[in-house]
């Protein structure tokens, strides 16, 4: 990351403007196959246990949250960095700053979903694959009818 960039940019835990967030949230391309409103996802990120926030001046470049009850199992969610910023090591600080409010708060199992491309950036942050013979499975979800926003 270059120092300037180093300078200019801040984490802030209060949730982000809706509208913001629904700009950052659609660069990932997830929003194709999820169809969420800006009401949705207004209601997801209030319902994190933990959330933080990054700005390039006023500009919202990234964000990530955890869903946990606190004690025993945090699920790291939403990692995104804006595309124009990716690279640059935001994600690495974004994902470093999560894991650390977990284990401040001793939570004992931490876990994230990571697409397949994305594994060696997670790995370099001592995250693991587990292995295809481990416990835990994921809901198949039906396609749900949303609203447009």
């Amino acid at each position: 990351m270059t120092k300037q960039l180093l300078n200019t940019i801040q984490f802030k835990e209060p949730l982000p403007n809706i509208i913001d967030y629904w700009n950052l949230f659609n660069t990932t391309g997830w929003n194709v196959e999820y169809n969420f409103t800006t009401a949705d996802l207004e209601k997801a990120i209030k319902n994190s246990w933990y959330s933080l926030s990054v700005f390039n001046s006023e500009k919202l470049i990234g964000f990530g949250r955890v869903i946990a009850d606190g004690i025993h199992h945090a699920l790291i969610v939403d990692l995104i960095v804006h595309p124009d910023y990716q690279g640059k090591g935001i994600g690495s600080m974004l994902l470093d700053r999560l894991v650390k409010k977990c284990e401040e708060n001793k939570i004992r199992d931490i876990q994230l979903f990571a697409a397949s491309d994305k594994y060696e950036f997670y790995e370099k942050h001592n995250f693991e694959k587990r292995p295809p013979n481990a416990p835990g499975m994921q809901y198949k979800t039906r396609q749900l009818t949303r609203r447009s926003s």
